[in-house]
């Protein structure tokens, strides 16, 4: 009777164990599950993000076309031109940020003309701001660029 009670001991041990060994793989597996998830849900809210951004920046372009046109800057103007600036200060208080022209780089500027210069490839004039968010170009800026005359 005694060798009997062991072996079903054994037995029971033996199935514990394979079950035990399970349940660690599959609460392994469902970690790696949430990891995996909460990293498709945050490309997610920088997909959608990156869709409103798109959408603002065409009334940022807007308001910065109405800037540009203004002659003389009144009470009128000055309202617009700070609620411009409030939503710029809550695109980058969300990660958006504005391209520096400083020097060209076809990645994150569209040469749309070219004007004589004395640096050939160098930026002359921006005309339209671009945008990056989280180093990835949403918009290129909008500019002209030098070019050598001989």
């Amino acid at each position: 009777m005694n060798k009997e009670l062991e072996k079903k001991l054994e037995e029971c041990e033996a199935k514990k164990q394979e079950y035990f060994s399970g349940w660690q793989r599959e609460k392994a597996d469902f970690i790696n599950y949430k990891n995996r998830e909460g990293e498709r849900m945050k490309e997610l809210i920088d997909f959608i993000k990156e869709d409103l951004f798109l959408k603002i920046i065409s009334i940022l372009d807007s308001f910065n076309l109405a800037e540009k046109s203004i002659v003389k800057k009144d009470k009128n103007t000055e309202g617009l031109i700070l609620i411009k600036k409030q939503l710029e200060n809550i695109l980058k208080q969300e990660g958006l940020e504005e391209i520096n022209c400083d020097k060209f780089d076809p990645c994150l500027h569209e040469a749309i003309g070219e004007v004589e210069g004395e640096e050939d490839g160098t930026i002359a004039e921006e005309i339209e701001k671009g945008y990056k968010y989280k180093n990835k170009t949403i918009k290129p800026a909008k500019v002209k660029i030098h070019k050598k005359i001989d």
